[in-house]
């Protein structure tokens, strides 16, 4: 009775610290996607470019230099603690410690020291010092990173959800401070990209300020090790390689994804060199990745309320149950690409009022329209991907993003040439398309998934009906604020025409999907939470059939 009562416990515990945890990652990653608008509005395009070809550099030296050894410092210190062996999982974090801060000092003198050769091979001279600026944050990441793993491994959240929020909290202040007080004063472009790249840095102090807090507090009630005596004890040479040997396939895998954003970085600033000058080339890169934010937060939005469904996915998984395993996956695709196309679509649509609304001007509304299809199959790629590694397929979503980044080198290689940043953003919607669909076929081998392309036709109509609600508001408000007597500023008429339209377009959307039976009251119903919170509410609608 008291194992099941202490089981349950558990599982509460768990429960609560994994929605604690998502929580912290929407809200960091939210901070993280929309602190770029700031700095754009603040610093103008050439700033943002210059910044939008370094963070990515930065973010894959990063995952090189933690190595995956956090996630495996987590794996084996729960070990540990399953076996009340408290001694042994601290011992195993400060070898971990010790490597991942050896890791972050050569990565951090890899990237300070050749930061010049680094700008050069960007095409952008102005990038050197914010790369050596952005390098120190080597030096205190790893380390912070390694103790979030150790906490994970002891089953409590709270220390990184509280380090991750204050992290991204410090690192945009930083970056708003620096770029005010930069800019205000007249100094450079290397300068004022500098000061943005430093707010990664500041955060990173915070972070590991808070990580530290919460390690001092957890020695002053450390439990005894009773069972230490018994344990045999590695060997740190033999815990180093254990580590190694789990960590390098995680390593290798989230590499993927920032290489396929660091191909833009030393590709296109150098592409169109040929037809710009340095300064104009940098400026035009920034303006490429005015919609690269919008993105990836549709992307996040979109993954986020499918990504429940995967842990119930695997559960079935463990019950061997196919059938609810065949249903619960095409529902997570189905519920992923309603989201992800509407958004795609929409924000395709209000590229211009978009622009206006977070850039000041139109100016890249093409290639804004053109990458916003980059957002279903970014989606759909993602929540595809976790569910083929809750299949232990964890090498084929890995394969199928390396082909896309092959793709993106050579479709930038041969269209932004010719098409400039639209060429660009042609290869990017190729690139996550391969990959996307790439993901489906392998998924459709594991799952037997096979009506999940003829259902994610279905809901064209609607797509379409949202689509001609969006150009009547765009046009038909653009008309009503000609003729109104009061005048409103080009931004202003742009920010009400964008969120009145999208607000609109999104609910027309929904009522369509359920009216028009693309989805259905039982759908709704497997999604968690829908079937107490939402189905309620539309059913007093009336808009169940």
């Amino acid at each position: 009775m008291a194992d099941q009562q202490k089981q349950g416990y558990t599982g509460v515990t768990l429960l609560k610290g994994a929605a604690v945890l998502g929580a912290a990652a929407v809200i960091s990653k939210l901070l993280g996607t929309m602190q770029k608008i700031p700095l754009q509005n603040i610093a103008g395009d050439e700033v943002f470019g210059v910044y939008n070809a370094v963070y990515p550099l930065y973010i894959l030296i990063l995952t090189l230099a933690t190595a995956g050894l956090p996630l495996a410092v987590s794996k084996f210190v729960a070990e540990h603690v399953a076996l009340g062996q408290y001694r042994e999982a601290k011992r195993i974090f400060h070898i971990a410690s010790l490597v991942l801060l050896a890791m972050g000092i050569l990565f951090f003198s890899l990237l300070f020291f050749t930061a010049d050769w680094l700008a050069w091979l960007i095409g952008i001279k102005a990038s050197a010092k914010a790369i050596r600026y952005v390098s120190f944050a080597l030096l205190l990441v790893p380390v912070m990173a390694a103790l979030r793993g150790y906490f994970q491994g002891m089953q409590n959240m709270l220390p990184t959800a509280v380090s991750q929020v204050a992290e991204q909290f410090i690192r945009v202040t930083t970056m708003v401070v620096l770029l005010l007080y930069f800019t205000r004063w007249g100094y450079d472009t290397g300068t004022i990209a500098a000061g943005a790249a430093f707010g990664s840095v500041t955060g990173a102090a915070v972070g590991l300020m808070v990580m530290v807090y919460y390690w001092r507090q957890a020695r002053a009630g450390a439990i005894p090790d009773l069972l230490q005596n018994r344990v045999k004890r590695e060997s740190a040479s033999f815990i180093i390689k254990q580590f190694m040997r789990y960590a390098l396939p995680i390593c290798l895998g989230s590499i993927v994804m920032p290489l396929l954003t660091l191909v833009d970085t030393f590709t296109m600033p150098r592409l169109l060199k040929r037809s710009l000058d340095e300064v104009s080339a940098t400026h035009v890169f920034g303006i490429y990745n005015h919609g690269l934010p919008l993105v990836q937060l549709v992307a996040m939005i979109a993954t986020s309320m499918s990504a429940a469904l995967v842990p119930s996915i695997a559960e079935a998984k463990m019950h061997r149950q196919q059938h609810t395993i065949h249903t619960r996956t095409e529902l997570a695709l189905r519920f992923t690409w309603l989201v992800g196309l509407a958004a795609s679509f929409g924000l395709a649509a209000t590229a211009i009022p978009l622009n206006v609304m977070f850039y000041k001007s139109a100016e890249g509304w093409q290639a804004m329209a053109i990458l916003a299809f980059t957002a279903v199959f970014s989606a759909v790629n993602i929540v595809s991907a976790s569910i083929l590694q809750g299949f232990g397929a964890v090498m084929a979503p890995v394969r199928n993003l390396f082909i896309a980044v092959l793709l993106k080198i050579v479709f930038n290689l041969l269209l932004i040439p010719y098409y400039g940043i639209e060429g660009a953003a042609i290869s990017a919607v190729i690139a996550f398309a391969a990959a996307c669909f790439l993901n489906l076929r392998d998924l459709r081998k594991s799952v037997q998934a096979g009506n999940t392309i003829k259902q994610f036709l279905r809901p064209l109509a609607a797509l379409l009906i949202m689509c001609a609600v969006l150009w009547i508001c765009i046009y038909g408000l653009g008309s009503l604020f000609a003729h109104l007597p009061v005048h409103f500023s080009y931004r202003l008429q742009n920010t009400i025409v964008a969120l009145f339209s999208v607000l609109l377009a999104a609910l027309v959307y929904m009522i369509a999907l359920i009216r028009l039976g693309a989805v259905s009251k039982q759908e709704l119903a497997g999604m968690p939470g829908f079937n107490s919170k939402v189905l309620p509410i539309l059913s007093k609608l009336r808009l169940l059939h």
